[in-house]
């Protein structure tokens, strides 16, 4: 159980603070019972937000954040892009996308451990940079799950179609998805399910999330052992043996096509830090999220190495055929290579794992937009009602609902208006992720500046790693901006810029409107009155 004892700021130890300032957030986003309305005038820590606390373990959390990430559907969607930009190199640019991404990790573990809070970069951005900055880092949170949601979306109805195809063998059932009716109302289905599930909450269909990611494991390990073994044999007219300059990035033609692998790479990678997002509802919530984190994070570059190096000796990046550079099925890898590598019928297997990624992501990225908003609504970032936590389930029922109805009415909206812009705005993706994890960990440097000295392992940890991280997530974004002027990145141009930029710079520029427009109706947060670098944090007991 939550105890009753408050960590001052930048503090490691569990003294006993002082009271919380005037103005500080009170319990639950809600008045006198959890889950019920908006914040009340007075209240218990600022923590508190009518969460079910101690529901997740060490293993759940590590689930949570591999299942977010998907990367069943990450690999069968990015291996084809990233050898289109690095060639051979694909395995290292795989490795590269996974540094930034540690160094990112030591910062929400070591601003967790410190302020347990399910705002996560919302909230620490405010603590370090103040209210707009923090607000700007929960809009590239939000907006950026939104995006992903849709495509999971999308992508699961894809191969939900295949799959029934292939298990049928016919082609009438699998050609119903390009019927653009049919594949929209069951993308909307699909948001409706998931919705319904994670308002529900993780508890409830706990072992549904183990058996979708033991399955994608599973089936990932298999399809790279027999791929290895089939391209040791040789006898396939496209096979490459393994070379260790595979893993060197230095050798990477140029460094625009460097850092275009690199933005794909990180998107592989996003999600992750779901772990964090229920760090209120996690037993040991200062310690146990961040070690989830991490071992999400190695288990992923692990399966990623793996499948890439097998997929690559198996097919080669040639242009033609089976080859992972081939255009024809660069987007769908799997459903190339399915057949080649499984045979039939254990082609299907990896059918149904891209659906039972595309399916868990969709459930489990509901966790990050939902608590965000509820920690901002606790905060009166934004309207009181993202603050309602349902009183049985004990999850941000309001903030969940209204996600899912975004998502379906951003995929729904987008596709049709053209497929193009759907296609665009996943390329603008990156953007919304560099944007907000650089900034979280910069925050991370100036959150801890003051203790930076007290220990080598402080200056490393809460230091010189997140702030190259940073560094390195900012190079990635600006470089993309860059690349995203020109009119021929994206699907077209928009008075002479490059589709995606607008996009992305546009997203990013509304974040700012809506941010100024609520400041002027709703100030107090933006004044600096319900959350501060001196608002003291619940400390769990372990």
């Amino acid at each position: 159980m939550f105890d009753q004892q408050l960590s001052e700021h930048g503090s490691s130890g569990r003294a006993t603070a002082p009271a919380a300032p005037q103005g500080a957030p009170v319990s639950g986003a809600s008045g006198g019972a959890p889950g019920t309305g908006p914040a009340g005038a007075t209240g218990a820590a600022a923590g508190d937000k009518g969460l079910r606390g101690n529901s997740v373990g060490l293993l759940s959390s590590v689930v949570l954040g591999v299942s977010t990430v998907a990367p069943v559907y990450c690999l069968t969607a990015t291996l084809g892009p990233t050898v289109t930009a690095v060639g051979v190199q694909m395995p290292a640019v795989f490795l590269a996308g996974f540094l930034p991404m540690l160094l990112v990790a030591f910062a929400y573990k070591e601003l967790n451990k410190d302020f347990p809070d399910c705002g996560t970069s919302f909230t620490w951005t405010v603590k370090a940079f103040g209210p707009r900055a923090g607000w700007m880092a929960g809009w590239g949170l939000t907006v950026a799950t939104i995006i992903v949601l849709s495509n999971l979306a999308g992508v699961a109805t894809d191969f939900l179609y295949l799959m029934l195809g292939e298990m049928t063998g016919s082609g009438t059932v699998a050609g119903l998805n390009d019927n653009k009716a049919v594949h929209l109302a069951t993308v909307v289905a699909l948001i409706a399910a998931a919705t319904a599930m994670s308002y529900r909450g993780m508890t409830a269909t706990k072992w549904f999330q183990y058996g979708l990611v033991g399955l994608q494991l599973a089936v990932l390990l298999l399809f790279a052992g027999i791929a290895v073994a089939k391209a040791a044999a040789g006898d396939l007219p496209d096979s490459v043996g393994f070379s260790a300059s595979w893993l060197n990035p230095l050798e990477v033609s140029s460094f625009s096509a460097f850092t275009a692998g690199l933005s794909l790479s990180i998107f592989m990678y996003w999600g992750w830090d779901t772990c964090l997002t229920m760090n209120e509802e996690t037993s040991g919530s200062a310690k146990t999220p961040g070690r989830a984190a991490m071992i999400s994070m190695v288990t992923l570059v692990g399966s990623y190495l793996l499948v890439a190096v097998a997929a690559q000796m198996f097919a080669g990046v040639g242009t033609t055929g089976t080859g992972l550079g081939n255009p024809d099925t660069a987007d769908n890898v799997f459903a190339a290579l399915a057949r080649p590598v499984l045979g039939s019928p254990w082609s299907i297997l990896l059918f149904v794992a891209v659906v039972a990624s595309a399916a868990a992501s969709l459930q489990t990225t509901f966790i990050p937009v939902a608590r965000t908003l509820l920690a901002m609504s606790a905060y009166r970032a934004v309207p009181p009602r993202f603050g309602t936590v349902h009183p049985r389930h004990r999850t941000p029922g309001f903030a969940t609902v209204a996600a899912g109805l975004a998502t379906a009415a951003f995929y729904v909206g987008m596709s049709v208006i053209s497929e193009n812009v759907v296609q665009d705005t996943i390329l603008a993706l990156g953007l919304m992720i560099c944007f907000y994890y650089a900034l979280t960990a910069f925050a991370c440097v100036r959150y801890f500046r003051r203790s930076l000295r007290d220990s080598l392992r402080d200056l490393v940890l809460k230091g010189l790693a997140p702030l190259l991280g940073g560094v390195l997530l900012t190079g990635v974004f600006l470089q993309t901006l860059t690349d995203a002027w020109d009119p021929e990145y994206g699907s077209g141009a928009v008075l002479g810029i490059g589709s995606v930029f607008v996009i992305g710079v546009g997203i990013l520029l509304l974040g700012a409107v809506l941010m100024v427009v609520y400041g002027v109706y709703r100030p107090a947060f933006f004044r600096g009155e319900t959350l501060r670098q001196d608002t003291p944090a619940l400390v769990v007991e372990d």
